[in-house]
């Protein structure tokens, strides 16, 4: 193992999990699409903040999730109408 010389000011987490029909998830509540949005927006604001997306946070009855690292926010029922906002925490 060797440490990776990749350093972000920030990490933005968005889970994009799918589950069965039956169970609540966070790419049912448009995760995919915020995540495509959001890592479009905050790229051209400041692209020393990485966003990826992810498997499930265990926030599913608040999806879609997201959340703000090293700052440990945790955000839920995120949607694109979110993303100037979000772009806000991450830059300030």
């Amino acid at each position: 193992m060797r440490e990776a010389d990749l350093k972000y000011k920030k990490l933005v987490l968005i889970c994009t999990n799918e589950r069965e029909a039956s169970r609540g998830c966070c790419a049912k509540k448009g995760a995919v699409g915020l995540y495509k949005k959001l890592k479009l927006a905050i790229k051209a604001a400041d692209p020393e903040v990485r966003v990826c997306q992810t498997s499930c946070l265990g926030n599913c009855l608040s999806g879609a999730s997201v959340v703000i690292m090293p700052d440990n926010r945790w955000l839920g029922e995120v949607t694109e109408d979110d993303i100037d906002e979000i772009i806000e925490l991450v830059t300030s």
